[in-house]
């Protein structure tokens, strides 16, 4: 069950996106959303920063433009979703941004983290935002599901789970994706990228547990030939198979890992075209 969703924001039409898909995702859900705003005095204000603006004054000065915006997003929002099932709690916090969502996981209970793909501060050059691959690899025991772009909302109908197999794959794990699946009475095509001619026994037992996992999930298996870049099969996938969102599970050390620091030389709008969740592993 997905009841608390922590939103960062840096108050871009990228993040608000992000955070209206989510609203849309748990439209039928009782939901409380934390709307949360990190700052330090890197933080951009509203029509620069003046001369005389600089320690403890600037940084009062972006707490009160921090908390304003906060207010005018809550207003936004609630007047964009209107839906009763939902609350809206704002947070503006001083700080490091992945070191406070992480402080803030268990305190209120967060079972999921919502990201746009990219904001203010997203590298443009790698497959997701630099904030979300910095949240990923610390935030160890909560999915993330980073919207791209400014992505309408339409309703799930296929999902995408891609795995190489070689790690094994617990009901836990994939919770998420299974609530998000039955939420909608969607799909699960489970991906895999052909490096090799034929499974290992690990990854064939892995492949057996993923199955027993989902047996009573609509679903189906997919093997997808090799690119010199995984991303570019990644991407072939999902446009082919008319994916609505995909997922991975990201182990350290790992194929994903590897994925998510890959520089992308092509276009970056072709890998952030689908919401995308990551699972934490867990046993």
């Amino acid at each position: 069950m997905i009841k608390n969703i922590l939103v960062p924001t840096d108050f871009s039409n990228y993040a608000y996106s992000a955070l209206f898909y989510a609203t849309r995702l748990l439209a039928s859900k009782e939901c409380t959303f934390y709307l949360l705003n990190v700052y330090d005095q890197l933080t951009p204000l509203e029509g620069g920063k003046p001369e005389f603006l600089v320690g403890k004054k600037l940084l009062e000065q972006l707490k009160v433009a921090s908390n304003d915006n906060l207010t005018a997003l809550k207003h936004r929002i609630n007047l964009d979703n209107e839906n009763p099932l939902h609350r809206f709690e704002t947070i503006s916090k001083k700080g490091n941004l992945v070191k406070t969502i992480h402080q803030m996981l268990n305190p209120y209970d967060i079972d999921l983290i919502v990201m746009g793909s990219k904001g203010h501060t997203g590298a443009k050059e790698i497959f997701l935002g630099s904030n979300t691959i910095q949240v990923a690899d610390t935030i160890t025991q909560c999915p993330i599901l980073t919207v791209p772009k400014q992505r309408d909302f339409s309703k799930p109908k296929d999902l995408a789970f891609v795995t190489d197999y070689k790690r094994g794959c617990t009901k836990k794990t994939i919770t998420p994706l299974m609530f998000i699946t039955e939420l909608f009475d969607a799909k699960i095509k489970v991906m895999h990228i052909n490096e090799e001619e034929e499974l290992s026994k690990e990854q064939q037992s892995h492949k057996e547990m993923l199955e027993l996992c989902l047996k009573h999930i609509d679903h189906s298996f997919h093997w997808v030939r090799a690119f010199s870049d995984k991303a570019v099969a990644i991407d072939d996938f999902l446009k082919t198979k008319g994916i609505d969102m995909f997922a991975m599970v990201y182990y350290k050390h790992s194929f994903f890992e590897r994925l998510i620091h890959e520089p992308v030389v092509k276009d970056i709008s072709k890998y952030t075209d689908v919401p995308f969740l990551i699972l934490p592993y867990k046993d």
